[in-house]
């Protein structure tokens, strides 16, 4: 597999371009038909001659599109593959304030979660900087003509991002803090970091990282339980950090970017939706400047777990709100295209014939 352009910075850019002994000029109109998604040979502005010295060295379609699923809510569903023939998954939300996209930063995951079809076959590899942003590029392009254009601007329909796909992002924190600066770059789509939201599992050591990148981007981190036991029931990485030691590291980033954060408690028959759950997580969080975001859980087949009905997903809302928490139950979307990450994925492998 060759690199990929999307990697490069505009700066990058040019100095590739006089490199390849191309004029200044040249090195815009490369960078904004890139950030227009379009392949190297679809760039027309460019010279035949320029274009095949770029694919001697880059890969003229990064990534292109599977499978696309249409939801009857307007949410869409995308498997995208890259040219290693690799796949992950995207979802595109559609709300009256913009276009939400849910990229993935990891071809599958290592971090083992029981009720995420992501991790199923384990970490693949990691997605580059540039691989991830082309998911983005990608749909932008394929929605461009859902939105105006302002004056002396290209028209961007994707407002919103989300790392909550494939892959743990802060499992992969070079190339997505990477990525977070050449989505947000003025040279490029300019998505505010104040319209990003990060989701981990809790990797400690990595949020107090991400807290000094000067990125201010929505921290959510999944908790799902409020005792360590049962956490590590259905999520691994509860072994190596606990649930004191993410708060403080919550604490730290609001401290760092005066940015509240996010929790997200999937409700799980049997394991952490009574009410005894619902106080625990009063008592844990209140006073804390966060936000619960309750989510019914999408079941997955290859696992055991099962989903709560909907009076008594609002009833361990009720008690969150008595106690004074900052509580939202998700609203299900996509259910009629496997909107759960790692779902798409995995059915399109299992169907693929063997070798």
């Amino acid at each position: 597999m060759k690199k990929i352009l999307q990697d490069l910075t505009f700066a990058q850019i040019e100095e590739l371009t006089l490199a390849l002994g191309e004029k200044k000029f040249r090195a815009k109109q490369l960078f904004e038909g890139l950030t227009q998604g379009k392949t190297i040979d679809g760039i027309t502005s460019l010279s035949k001659d320029f274009k095949e010295k770029l694919k001697a060295e880059f890969e003229n379609e990064p990534i292109k599109i599977r499978e696309r699923y249409l939801s009857s809510d307007g949410t869409e569903k995308y498997l995208f593959e890259y040219a290693d023939g690799n796949l992950v998954e995207g979802v595109l939300m559609k709300y009256k304030y913009g276009y939400t996209q849910c990229i993935s930063t990891q071809v599958g995951c290592r971090m083992g979660c029981k009720f995420c079809a992501s991790t199923l076959n384990g970490l693949i590899r990691n997605l580059s900087a540039g691989e991830i942003l082309s998911q983005v590029l990608l749909v932008n392009a394929l929605h461009k003509n859902d939105v105006k254009a302002g004056a002396g601007k290209s028209a961007r329909a994707v407002t919103n991002l989300v790392l909550m796909g494939s892959g743990e992002p802060l499992d992969n924190y070079a190339e997505v803090v990477k990525f977070l600066r050449l989505v947000s770059s003025e040279d490029g789509l300019g998505i505010s970091p104040r319209n990003i939201s990060l989701s981990t599992c809790g990797l400690v050591p990595k949020m107090y990282e991400l807290a000094s990148e000067n990125l201010p981007i929505n921290l959510t981190v999944s908790l799902h339980a409020t005792e360590d036991e049962e956490r590590i029931r259905v999520m691994p990485v509860g072994k190596a950090y606990k649930i004191a030691e993410i708060l403080k590291a919550c604490d730290h980033y609001f401290k760092k970017t005066g940015r509240r954060y996010y929790f997200e408690y999937t409700l799980i028959s049997g394991e952490n939706c009574d009410e005894r759950h619902a106080k625990g997580l009063v008592e844990l969080l209140k006073g804390k400047p966060c936000h619960i975001n309750l989510i019914r859980l999408n079941e997955v087949k290859e696992r055991d777990l099962k989903s709560i009905d909907d009076k008594s997903a609002y009833r361990f809302l009720g008690v969150l709100e008595k106690g004074g928490l900052s509580a939202t139950l998700r609203r299900q979307i996509g259910v009629d295209i496997g909107g759960a990450c790692g779902q798409l994925r995995a059915s399109y492998l299992e169907e693929q014939p063997c070798d």
